[in-house]
């Protein structure tokens, strides 16, 4: 299951990150965004949704959600 279908405020565990784009799994890295790492979505949005990493709270689209396996 990826973040898109993700139920809002509900806990989750990063699994992979399925993209072949290392530029695109670096950025993930540096927002801690990577293989075991709890995340949540605090809201899904049109085209887009907001996830909450350790303390932060970031905008990721669709595309990119649908790259975060959890």
């Amino acid at each position: 299951m990826n973040l898109t279908h993700a139920l809002e405020g509900k806990e989750y565990t990063i699994r992979t990150i399925a993209t072949d784009d290392e530029e695109l799994n670096a950025f993930l890295f540096s927002l801690g965004c990577y293989s075991g790492e709890p995340i949540t979505v605090v809201s899904h949005l049109k085209g887009s949704c907001v996830v909450s990493i350790k303390d932060g709270r970031y905008n990721i689209d669709n595309q990119l959600a649908e790259a975060i396996e959890i």
